[in-house]
């Protein structure tokens, strides 16, 4: 069962992807075109950012670098309290 969030995100990405494919027929990119154009290509930039945050999210992406992070910061966590132990067993043999 999809998590309630994750359908957020299909809805997302397919009003973005709505509003690219309304939106690119219209926009100029003709070199004579001016500011006009320039606009055009950093508002379609922006829906493409959006389009492809929500499919990272979407294909679990996130999942596999999340555990992996959790693998290292357990490590680094045990490497600490190795150290503490250590420095407070030091401290007490003086």
């Amino acid at each position: 069962m999809m998590r309630q969030s994750k359908w957020k995100n299909i809805m997302y990405l397919l009003i973005a992807l709505a509003m690219l494919i309304y939106a690119l027929p219209m926009i100029s990119f003709k070199p004579g075109a001016g500011l006009v154009s320039v606009f055009g290509m950093v508002w379609a930039a922006f829906a493409f950012l959006v389009i492809g945050a929500h499919l990272y999210f979407l294909l679990g992406v996130d999942a596999e670098k999340q555990r992996a992070l959790d693998q290292i910061r357990k490590a680094k966590l045990m490497e600490w309290q190795r150290k503490w132990t250590r420095e407070k067993e030091e401290g007490q043999g003086l």
